[in-house]
């Protein structure tokens, strides 16, 4: 099955932060039916490294899967604005993810990254939060 586009919602969480860390993400077609669902643990991290490892996760997934538009939705402001390029990459932690995600962004024919509120990120941050666990 052929996917042109792909909606993605990604979430990283660590308790505490820094500490054990985990992603999720959840990959749906424009129908909104469910593709690829992401919930693993990634070891020691910060919140912002796995909201990155969230996004890289799910990225591969759907290029896998052949999109070629992805519309990448997060709670992470930061992340979001690191990513449009509204905000610089200050931290050398996160300058290797966010040249990755850059790298699989490049794999794609287009892309939207948008903030939303924590709420409308439920079922990826449930995933990461499973994960944790």
């Amino acid at each position: 099955m052929k996917i042109d586009r792909v909606v993605i919602h990604a979430d990283g969480a660590a308790e505490p932060n820094p500490g054990p860390a985990a992603i999720g993400a959840i990959i749906k077609d424009e129908q909104g039916r469910v593709m690829a669902s992401i919930s693993q643990s990634i070891g020691r991290a910060t919140n912002n490294q796995a909201e990155y490892r969230a996004i890289i996760a799910a990225l591969e997934k759907a290029i896998e899967l052949g999109a070629k538009q992805v519309d990448i939705k997060l709670d992470s402001q930061l992340v979001v604005r690191q990513i449009s390029g509204r905000y610089r990459v200050k931290s050398a932690a996160l300058k290797p993810l966010y040249q990755q995600v850059k790298h699989l962004l490049g794999l794609v024919e287009g892309f939207t990254i948008t903030h939303i509120p924590r709420q409308q990120n439920r079922e990826a941050d449930n995933l990461a939060y499973l994960a944790l666990r």
